[in-house]
């Protein structure tokens, strides 16, 4: 970068009109972004379904139709398993680090990893494992699933010892990597704004 380009850089960066607007720029597109990514997770068919509970139909597909994600996972009556994930898109965020003369800014975003939020959404019957991670990567048992209010954790069905059913799988399903991965280029094509 030849010196010319340098020395007007640093009086644009000492210019409190350009770093107003820039700060406006930068808060108004994250915001944009974040929304969209809450929006569109808020509307998935896994996180709709889960949220219906025990009455909810099988919206995503992934069980064949046999019942929901609610009763199949096993979550306890009563439990709201999509808050946490939530709570974490929404604690996403920014900070704008600026050198006091003439620096260029820096901006640091702050937003979940895929791994994160499977650390945050453990299945209610194994110890290590991520439900959320369970629907991209399967969830096993579904040719064992009998419905059943008695002794359910969710009050609608419960594991056979015995297989019920042939032929039925666990259809595996896009949702928490696929959706930090559209909003992780949604922020790397924000950061090519920032000077």
């Amino acid at each position: 970068m030849d010196r010319d380009l340098l020395k007007a850089l640093d009086q644009l960066h000492d210019d409190p009109t350009y770093t107003k607007f820039e700060d406006k720029l930068i808060g108004d597109k994250f915001n944009e972004i974040k929304s969209e990514i809450i929006a569109e997770f808020n509307n998935h068919p896994i996180t709709k379904e889960i949220e219906g509970g025990i009455d909810a139909p099988n919206y995503s597909g992934t069980l064949n139709g046999i019942t929901n994600l609610y009763s199949f996972i096993g979550f306890n009556s009563g439990d709201d398993p999509i808050a946490p994930i939530r709570m974490i898109l929404n604690k996403s965020n920014y900070r704008i680090i600026r050198q006091k003369k003439g620096g260029v800014s820096t901006v640091i975003f702050e937003i979940p990893t895929a791994a994160q939020i499977f650390a945050e959404t453990p299945m209610p019957w194994a110890v290590g494992r991520s439900w959320a991670k369970g629907i991209e990567t399967g969830i096993s048992g579904l040719g064992y699933y009998l419905k059943k209010a008695r002794n359910s954790r969710s009050g609608l069905g419960v594991q056979s010892q015995k297989q019920i059913r042939q032929g039925v799988v666990f259809r595996n399903t896009k949702y928490i990597s696929d959706l930090i991965n559209k909003y992780n280029i949604k922020i790397k094509n924000l950061e090519k704004l920032v000077i």
